[in-house]
């Protein structure tokens, strides 16, 4: 139980009783209440007496009060395990997306808006930005469009593309395929792996059910000795969302006619215009450079991995296929760096690797993570049911303070939703379920956010083990987390994670170095037959079954040796790795910036994902087998492209090069210096999106950012 001074936070937590026909109403109810600020606005202000006071700030506050609601409305969808629940907080969504779209083409808001902006008054910094940003998006969603024809599809354009996002993602959240597969198919994937398998009756009886989900796909790429198995789950997987193909094609060709209808030439130059980029010209060159960097390394990394293939497999046809590169990787990894991914997987227990980081982050920051259980949850809940302020019965939550050193007041709280289940969000994400922000009052609501993810889930004989990889997905998205937690703003808008697409990864990005890092790791580690008896007696068996005789329990924490062979291998294959970081944001460029109109109708999209993969990845798919490029649909299960990595994928690798640069100037040499660590939460974390994110990067390293530690940690300098 928490200590009598951290079990009563000074803000409940939200609560997640909603209904299907709650969620419908209480999106109406914003809605109107929301327009109803508008209208009276509009009503009370002419142009003449328009001032930020009267204008900006009410509705700014409004927003604030609206976001307290409308972010859970919507995120029923990624965690519900209710269909019925699912559906409505789409339709919530759509709703509520519908009105922000009406809201932001108001002529007579705008007007009021145009006018507060040519006064110029003395405003602070957080509220000029706020004023500037707001007007320029009235501008950029179709008020610069003379009222008409014109500007009517420009409204029914952004209406549909809004249709198309929820129902792509619903579609992706909502898929349950996999394939039957016999144990023999099945040879060399993890026994924790198919032991969790659905079991076949009746005509598949004997067989096993493999999902496309995560925590089964991955192991059997990487173990599956029998090359058909993976190259069907492969080629199953990138067709397992078929109905999306043409919600795709329909929202490529529809962003492209609303950028020409706003005077853009196309939809890359509209939406990177307010990036840290500016135009699509320095994005193309920045990936045409890493591209020309990478692509010779990338070749001699296949050949050595070809050479592998024919020792392990005589009768191979001497191509290097996509289904091949998880499994010979991880073979080069075992061979030639004695680096077995299951032995280290037994250091890192899902719940005291959690523990060790959120330790971490306590260290750096100046934090206490308090988890809330038993009798505390009903102690906090406004209902006094403790079962009401989570979503599901498998999702942890913490109350989240600073330290005596900080000031001992409340953070926010912490949601940890952690293994799969059918409907759920399918991959690793931080969802933002209230911001931060200074109410009308003058004093601070406090933001909750959530890590969703889907690792492999315990068992009676073994707790949840994290690969090491799984290890800096967690790191990672826990940093959003705590990005979302730190940030003090004034209005939500800019709250945590709320900045720019092409710096919003780069604090997450650097706070996974600590995952390389050997005292870090070795603070996380902790094997998992040291944590019950019933675990020592599972680990003692799982030995045996491996013909070996496990006399003594292993270390407790992971050996030196372990970590250094570990450590060793961060950047082999790396080329590989970034080439195809660099196809997605290549794809996703090539399809945003076509030189006409007619050139993205006539594109066939699919066959381009999978042509720029072969020609930039350098390995083949099954064009190389059939002749033709139309055999598989990625894009339709590439959810970054529809949900607001558009145009802004090589966000990925240019927040690389900042977070690269903030790690080896700050915390290389040290990375537990609590000064640096208290600088860098205030400096960066802190700001969200509430100043320039130039400046904000620049304050923080005391000169303009630069490529050379980005170029230097990939080998590449």
């Amino acid at each position: 139980m928490a200590p009598a001074h951290l079990r009563k936070p000074p803000q409940a937590p939200p609560v997640f009783t909603a209904t299907p026909q709650s969620l419908v109403a209480d999106a109406e109810r914003l809605i109107k209440v929301s327009r109803d600020v508008q209208d009276k606005i509009v009503a009370a202000i002419k142009p003449d007496t328009a001032a930020f006071d009267s204008v900006v700030r009410p509705l700014s506050q409004n927003d604030n009060v609206m976001a307290l609601e409308a972010h859970i409305l919507g995120f029923y969808q990624a965690v519900s395990t209710d269909q019925k629940l699912r559906d409505a907080s789409s339709k919530a969504e759509e709703l509520m997306d519908e009105f922000s779209i009406e809201s932001v083409m108001r002529e007579d808001v705008f007007t009021l808006f145009d006018a507060v902006l040519k006064k110029n008054e003395d405003l602070d910094p957080e509220s000029r930005r706020l004023l500037e940003k707001e007007h320029k998006e009235f501008v950029r969603n179709g008020l610069g469009i003379p009222a008409g024809p014109q500007r009517a599809r420009f409204k029914e354009i952004k209406m549909r593309l809004s249709q198309l996002s929820i129902e792509f993602q619903k579609n992706l959240n909502e898929e349950n395929g996999g394939i039957w597969f016999t144990p023999e198919q099945l040879d060399g994937v993890p026994e924790d792996v198919t032991s969790g398998l659905k079991r076949g009756e009746g005509e598949n009886a004997g067989k096993l059910w493999m999902t496309f989900k995560y925590p089964d796909l991955f192991p059997t790429m990487k173990y599956a000795t029998n090359t058909e198995v993976r190259k069907q789950m492969m080629v199953s997987n990138e067709n397992k969302c078929n109905q999306n193909v043409p919600l795709f094609r329909e929202a490529i060709i529809l962003r492209d006619e609303a950028a020409r209808l706003l005077g853009y030439p196309n939809h890359a130059a509209f939406r990177i215009e307010d990036k840290m980029a500016k135009t699509p010209e320095t994005v193309d060159t920045f990936l045409g450079d890493l591209r020309k960097r990478l692509t010779a390394g990338g070749q001699k990394e296949i050949q050595t991995l070809l050479n592998l293939k024919k020792e392990h497999d005589p009768n191979a046809d001497g191509r290097y296929y996509l289904w091949d590169h998880r499994f010979y990787d991880r073979l080069m990894l075992e061979r030639d760096y004695s680096l077995d991914q299951q032995l280290i997987a037994e250091y890192f227990p899902l719940q005291t690797t959690i523990q060790g980081m959120l330790k971490i982050f306590e260290e750096l920051f100046g934090l206490e993570f308090v988890e809330i259980v038993g009798e505390d949850r009903a102690a906090v809940a406004p209902t006094g049911k403790g079962n009401d302020i989570v979503w599901h019965e498998d999702v942890q939550v913490f109350s989240v303070w600073n330290d005596e050193g900080e000031g001992s007041g409340f953070v926010g709280y912490l949601y940890l939703d952690l293994f799969p289940r059918e409907g759920k969000y399918g991959h690793a994400a931080n969802f933002n379920l209230q911001p931060g922000f200074i109410d009308g009052e003058g004093n601070r609501r406090f933001p909750a956010t959530a890590l969703v993810c889907n690792f492999t889930k315990p068992g009676p004989k073994k707790p949840s083990l994290l690969k090491h990889d799984e290890v800096v997905t967690l790191f990672h998205e826990l940093g959003h987390g705590i990005h979302d937690l730190v940030s003090k703003t004034i209005y939500s808008r800019f709250h945590g994670t709320s900045t720019v697409r092409d710096f919003v990864e780069a604090p997450s990005q650097m706070l996974e170095n600590w995952c390389w890092t050997p005292s870090q790791l070795r603070s996380l580690s902790r094997h998992y037959s040291s944590l019950s008896p019933e675990y020592l007696a599972g680990w003692q068996e799982a030995q045996q079954a491996r013909g070996k005789t496990a006399t003594s329990p292993p270390s407790e924490n992971i050996p030196d040796d372990v970590i250094e062979n570990l450590i060793r291998t961060k950047h082999v294959n790396d080329a590989l790795f970034n080439l195809r970081q660099l196809h997605f944001g290549i794809f996703d460029m090539t399809v945003h910036e076509p030189e006409s109109h007619d050139a993205i109708e006539a594109l066939p999209i699919s066959a381009t994902y999978n042509r720029l993969r072969q020609e930039i990845t350098q390995m083949d798919g099954m064009e190389a087998l059939s002749g033709g490029h139309e055999w598989g649909h990625g894009e339709a299960t590439f959810g970054h492209l529809i949900g607001g990595y558009d145009a802004g994928y090589y966000g990925y690798l240019s927040s690389q090069v900042y977070s690269t640069d903030m790690f080896y100037t700050v915390f290389k040499d040290d990375p537990m210096n609590k000064a640096a660590g208290r600088r860098y939460r205030y400096q960066v974390l802190e700001k969200g999106g509430s100043q320039d994110e130039m400046t904000t990067l620049t304050q923080f390293l005391g000169r303009a950012p630069e490529t050379t530690a980005f170029y230097k940690d990939m080998g590449l300098a």
